[in-house]
Order: C-alpha cells, then sequence, then structure tokens
C-alpha cells in the first residue's frame, strides 16, 4: 500500500521538481520520480529504520566503485522518511529480450564478481543466514509468505514444511557461509541490475536494502532464476548458467542454488 499524498507533500525535497508516481512499494513504500531533475524518491511513512539502512548501503556502496545509484538527499520527520538518489541510465535488465541479455551477459558476470571481490572485514552490512532465519520464521508464523514467489516446484507444499526442511539443511549451509563468505546484494534479479543496451554494459546496481556479507549463493540463485524468464528454452537457460559459472570461476552447486531460491521468499 502505498503512503498518502499529504505524507508525500510532507517528505519530497521543497523545491521545483515534477514527481509522478513510479510503482506502489509491497511494504508501505511509494517510488517517484522528477523527470526534470532526473532523481528517485522512496518514501515510507513506516519502516523507517529499513529505509535508513538502505541508505547507508547506497553511500557505502559509492565508496566502492562498484556501480550505483548516488545518494542526493534524505528526509526525516514524524511522518516518516524520504529517500533521494539520483537517476542512472539505462534499462533493467529484465525488459531486454533474450539476444539483448546475453551480449550484456559478460557485464553482468563481471559485476557480481566485483561485488563479491570486495573486501568482506570492511562491510558493515550482515545479511547472512543468522539474518535471514528469524526473518523466515516470522514469515512463516505470521501467514505473510508470497506462494507465488517461491519455485514453481514448491509453490503447493506448505510454507511450514519447506521452512522445516531448510532448518535441516541449515548446519551444513552455515558452513559454506562461513567457508565463502562475500558481499553480496542480496536482491539480485533482474530488475535490480540496470543496462545500457547501447553498449552492453551494467551502469547501476539499485534497491540495496538486504545488501551485506552473505554465501555467494544468495546472489548466484536468484540471478540466474530470473534470467530464466528470459531465456527461451532450458537449454539455452543452461548454456547461459555455465556461460556464468565459466565467467565466475566456480562450478554451479545445485542444492546450495535450490536451497537459497526456498529461502529467500520466507524472508520478505
Amino acid at each position: 500500500m502505498s503512503v498518502s499524498s499529504s505524507i508525500l507533500a510532507e517528505l519530497l525535497p521543497p523545491d521545483s521538481g515534477e514527481w509522478v508516481p513510479v510503482t506502489g512499494g509491497e511494504s508501505g513504500a511509494s517510488v517517484v520520480y522528477d523527470c526534470v531533475q532526473q532523481r528517485y524518491a522512496k518514501v515510507v511513512a513506516s519502516l523507517v529504520p529499513e529505509l535508513a539502512a538502505e541508505r547507508d548501503r547506497i553511500v557505502w556502496l559509492n565508496e566502492t566503485g562498484i556501480p550505483g545509484a548516488a545518494l542526493l538527499d534524505w528526509r526525516e520527520s514524524d511522518a516518516g522518511a524520504c529517500l533521494v538518489t539520483r537517476a542512472v541510465p539505462g534499462v533493467p535488465a529484465n525488459r531486454l529480450d533474450a539476444p539483448a541479455l546475453q551480449r550484456v551477459w559478460p557485464s553482468v558476470v563481471a559485476t557480481v564478481q566485483a561485488v563479491h571481490a570486495l573486501a568482506t572485514d570492511r562491510c558493515p552490512f550482515d545479511r547472512g543466514l543468522e539474518q535471514m532465519m528469524p526473518l523466515a520464521r516470522a514469515s512463516v508464523a505470521e501467514g505473510r509468505v508470497i506462494v507465488g514467489f517461491l519455485p514453481e516446484a514448491v509453490q503447493h507444499t506448505p510454507p511450514a514444511q519447506i521452512l522445516e526442511q531448510i532448518e535441516g539443511e541449515l548446519p551444513d549451509r552455515l558452513a559454506q557461509e562461513r567457508a565463502q563468505l562475500v558481499v553480496c546484494h542480496g536482491d539480485l534479479c533482474l530488475p535490480n541490475i540496470l543496462v545500457d543496451p547501447s553498449t552492453d554494459q551494467v551502469n547501476a546496481l539499485i534497491d540495496l536494502g538486504r545488501f551485506g556479507t552473505a554465501d555467494p549463493y544468495a546472489d548466484i540463485a536468484l540471478l540466474l532464476a530470473t534470467a530464466r524468464d528470459t531465456w527461451p528454452d532450458e537449454e539455452t537457460a543452461r548454456r547461459a548458467d555455465q556461460d556464468f559459472a565459466e565467467k565466475y570461476g566456480t562450478e554451479l552447486d545445485p542444492e546450495r542454488q535450490d536451497f537459497y531460491l526456498r529461502l529467500d521468499p520466507l524472508t520478505w
């Protein structure tokens, strides 16, 4: 549900911007775009700490050299908070057709590598399993799981049963996370990767609210799964997965991919 127009009027910068709605956030946020000054604003009436955490992640990422949207303004009052960022040229990668996504795929892989190569001991944000599991337990207990976000194979499985399976795998996944901890985007789906189709390059990573240290498969699983919506058939998808693995420098672990694809939908 979007915030009210009165809250938007109070929290948006008091200048000559021409703000138009972009989308209503699923958790009470509104996103608007200023076509004059080319900037975005995300406004919340509640969840101010979460939006402030996203602000801090944007600032931190901007200092690493990884492409992202620059922070322009932060406004906070008793009514809520407003995060303003510079618009980045480009289109979300999910809007590309398969040939265009194939052309930009090397830049996508290189960007993921660059994020995962950041020093974990310098990243102040934690998005590991010890942070994720309480969210999953609460979401299941409160009946908030969105079934459509789950992998198709388990959409008819009760969320409580999915969580029980995840809990059973947790000791092994925690050990893998400790052994291969990296800095992750945390929500690395194609819509959060802005690309320039004219250069076949990634221009920015956006929506950093879940950014932090985690198992690399927290990113890899979601990226490859969402790319499957673009690839025309399973053979093309498997080739793209293999191309990712070769360029990234890993051998894909289907069990870890499946674990994070089941876990992620339980954490919203």
